[in-house]
């Protein structure tokens, strides 16, 4: 029997990455290191008290929680010379102040079961928390992390758009060897979500696995350049084991006119594609978006379009925010399958009425598709879409104030009031609801040293 041998995206991320390392100046890495690993250390703690209710309007249950969370991060630097050690430790404490008891289910707490509807009821505990670490070493410009890790880049992205931020556990390897380019690999198996306290097989958001199915992991390689005045631009590939391969490519491009005039267009691009076993069935989606955006002193307005092509949803990573397109907004991602939508956005930055640190937004976004064409295969996990929803339709406003004390003992406090509506026609009844939405955040990120 013939074999062959196929070379992992992590491997060749890895093996380039280092490679780029070997050419760096070893004065950089040196200077990089004489902190060593006591002195270059950091430890932040950030309190966050979240609000989030979510009123439906279709008879199912509203979700309404209230927590407050802790979150504290240990970041060591390395230890000295050619090759550097240290390690990253976190641990994350939630608190329920309010919820549960059939307001469950708005991702603040956790949830102890569901409804035959699906809606989450149960009475979250009183508290939840995790630990974890992750050990590092940093040689010719690049750092290995292996561990529990906070990831941002657009396939893969935790975020912190809840009450506790979510971590991945696994490896990466990062290279800034040359000037305005990073370098950016690693593999993943497991995530910790934002209302959990252990970790799960990594999945995705929309696609229902079959029982007893899941996806080993996830490799990813990508690389940032910002070597161009006014412009970055983002290359990535990824692969979740047996669902999917996934491309993505971005140009953002900020041009100023004058001291008060800037435009800023900038495009985004998703190519997904089944793989493996292909556990979700047949995947063959490409998705962009493209906005322009125009300042005039302290306001900016951005009108951007944004289409899914397939007949299945743009899909990605279980509860993470790795969607870098122009019309995800707070309740809707506007990425039904064939789906076209538009959106405006205004932000204005109250510096302008001498208020620094003050500043809102308002935008509105309206989608349209042709649900018929959405797939209804037998071993699909996006069969859900309503095969009567021809002239599906729906729209989303939403409302960010927020305010950041700039000076004082309390520098840095954050105040954060966000308010989204979004109604739908008969088309969306299967995976959408009439809603309103709204959160209010207080966040206090604390630098202990």
């Amino acid at each position: 029997m013939k074999s062959t041998f196929r070379f992992s995206p992590l491997f060749v991320a890895l093996a380039a990455t280092m490679s780029a390392g070997a050419y760096a100046d070893d004065s950089t890495t040196a200077a990089a290191s004489k902190d060593g690993f006591i002195d270059g250390s950091t430890l932040t703690l950030d309190l966050k008290n979240y609000y989030l209710s979510h009123r439906r309007h279709n008879g199912e249950n509203n979700s309404v929680e209230w927590g407050q969370g802790f979150t504290g991060i240990f970041e060591s630097g390395f230890t000295q010379g050619t090759v550097g050690f240290g390690i990253d430790v976190n641990a994350m404490l939630g608190l329920k102040l309010d919820g549960g008891g059939g307001t469950g289910g708005s991702s603040i707490l956790p949830t102890t079961r569901a409804t035959k509807a699906g809606n989450l009821y149960g009475d979250a505990p009183d508290s939840f928390s995790s630990a974890g670490g992750a050990v590092k070493m940093r040689a010719f410009g690049t750092v290995i992390k292996a561990g529990d890790l906070f990831l941002n880049n657009p396939v893969i992205a935790g975020g912190a758009s809840r009450m506790l931020p979510m971590t991945f556990r696994g490896v990466e390897a990062t290279n800034t060897s040359f000037d305005h380019l990073t370098l950016d690999a690693g593999q993943v198996s497991f995530d910790k979500l934002f209302n959990q306290s252990g970790n799960g097989r990594i999945g995705t958001y929309y696609g229902t696995l079959p029982d007893g199915k899941e996806s080993k992991h996830m490799d990813w390689a990508g690389a940032t350049y910002t070597g161009l005045p006014g412009v970055t631009t983002n290359l990535f590939a990824s692969q979740l084991k047996d669902i999917w391969d996934q491309y993505y490519y971005d140009l953002d491009y900020t041009y100023a006119i004058n001291d008060l005039i800037s435009v800023n267009p900038g495009f985004h691009y998703y190519r997904t594609q089944s793989s493996g076993q292909a556990l979700l069935g047949k995947i063959d989606n490409n998705t962009f978006s493209v906005h322009l955006g125009t300042t005039i002193g302290h306001q900016t307005i951005t009108a951007s379009l944004q289409k899914v092509n397939g007949n299945t949803p743009f899909d990605y990573i279980e509860d993470g925010d790795s969607i870098f397109l122009d019309n995800s907004q707070q309740w809707s991602d506007f990425n039904s399958p064939g789906e076209k939508s538009w959106k405006l956005a205004y932000l204005y930055d109250f510096v302008g009425w001498g208020l620094p640190g003050l500043t809102s937004g308002i935008s509105y976004t309206r989608g349209t598709a042709d649900l018929t064409k959405a797939t209804q295969a037998a071993d699909s996990g996006y069969d859900y879409y309503n095969p009567d929803g021809k002239d599906a339709m729906h729209w989303e406003r939403d409302v960010d104030i927020k305010y950041v004390v700039q000076q004082g003992p309390a520098k840095n406090l954050g105040l954060r009031l966000r308010w989204s509506t979004n109604r739908s026609n008969d088309g969306y009844k299967t995976v959408d609801d009439n809603s309103d939405e709204y959160r209010v955040i207080v966040d206090y990120p604390i630098n202990i040293f």
